[in-house]
């Protein structure tokens, strides 16, 4: 088989559809907006997998200070660190939106990896994936400006790339998640997304636009 042929072999694999398919180990519930799905450190014995909805990731210090790691959605997984002999949450999980979330058992997660290579191949990808995104975060919050790094945090959100779209709709959220994504105040968010507004890079309209010349912040100099 050709690597291009290959690749879009991969591109067709459906995680959803084939999750569906395994015996036993699974469960699927919902959970409301701002329900917890799981808190730090409970234990973790679980990998999830978000079928509608999206999911915060958060962390509390010891001195009560709360950061946002991440803003899951849709396809994405959550909670992959028990795989890795992680024996308590490191973060708690809290549906943003009403969510359709499937839990999968580590015993069950870790038999599909090595019996599956499809399911395998795109579960490392999307790992890797994340990681980085997870790296350019920290590279962001530490040498770009605060409204570089929310510019950047809005595209990201709105997927910007995928599917040519020059303008997307992202769900409500607050301006107090957007200041802990980008490590700033809520003060100095509002005072950005007021400026984005200005200049026709976003639009309220019951959730977001985006339009895509708020690139232009992110490359400027």
């Amino acid at each position: 088989m050709t690597p291009v042929a290959a690749a879009k072999k991969r591109r067709k694999f459906n995680p959803q559809a084939f999750l569906s398919t395994i015996d036993g180990g699974r469960t699927i519930s919902s959970f409301a907006k701002k329900q917890t799905i799981f808190a730090q450190s409970d234990l973790s014995d679980a990998v999830f997998y978000i079928q509608e909805g999206r999911v915060k990731l958060t962390v509390v210090a010891k001195g009560g200070k709360e950061a946002t790691i991440g803003i899951l959605t849709h396809g994405d997984f959550f909670g992959e660190g028990c795989l890795a002999g992680q024996p308590l949450r490191m973060c708690s999980a809290t549906a943003l939106a009403d969510c359709s979330v499937m839990r999968i058992d580590k015993k069950s997660m870790i038999e599909v990896l090595h019996r599956e290579r499809a399911f395998s191949d795109m579960f490392v990808a999307y790992l890797l994936t994340r990681n980085i995104r997870y790296e350019e975060d920290l590279v962001d919050q530490l040498f770009n400006s605060s409204e570089k790094s929310l510019a950047r945090i809005l595209l990201l959100l709105a997927h910007f790339g995928k599917n040519g779209k020059l303008e997307v709709a992202i769900p409500k959220i607050s301006q107090e998640t957007l200041a802990e994504m980008v490590g700033t105040t809520r003060s100095r968010v509002n005072f950005f997304m007021n400026r984005f507004r200005k200049l026709g890079f976003v639009r309220s309209n019951g959730g977001l636009e985006i339009h895509s010349s708020l690139l232009s912040i992110v490359l400027h100099d």
